[in-house]
């Protein structure tokens, strides 16, 4: 499971480090590819196969699965860590979630997340001020501190 929230730099070749924790559980290759809300997604093989598999499963007669499978296959790529422990970012990739310098990886469950720093801080913003009422809605756990 990813969690935890780490900000990086990009280098001037579209290089970020993969904090070590996330390395380990992403794996040697991972796919990444263009996610909701303006940021990346990565995600282990074996996470992707299965994803791959639900989408395969869509009504192919369906508008919208043919538009959300061409938005979300069309920006994957499959990526590998070097021995620093950097991953090079597609261009294409960088573009679409406006990473440029300072950037904030976030650690979502099964997958990995990689934001705009300016991007995700507005972002946990805006979701702070409606996180008790999301809670209310979806999730049925009661929380105890």
């Amino acid at each position: 499971m990813f969690m935890g929230e780490y900000e990086h730099t990009l280098d001037t070749k579209g290089r970020v480090i993969i904090p070590a924790k996330f390395r380990d559980e992403l794996g040697d290759r991972f796919v990444v590819t263009k996610g909701l809300d303006n940021c990346l997604f990565l995600y282990p093989m074996n996470e992707w196969e299965q994803i791959e598999q639900k989408l395969r499963s869509l009504p192919f007669n369906r508008s919208d699965a043919r538009a959300f499978a061409r938005f979300f296959f069309s920006g994957a790529c499959e990526c590998e860590v070097d021995k620093q422990g950097r991953v090079l970012l597609p261009a294409n990739l960088r573009r679409y979630a406006d990473l440029d310098k300072e950037v904030v990886i976030i650690g979502v469950l099964t997958r990995v997340e990689i934001w705009n720093k300016e991007n995700w801080e507005k972002y946990s913003r805006e979701t702070r001020e409606e996180y008790e009422e999301i809670a209310e809605k979806i999730v049925d756990i009661e929380f105890s501190l």
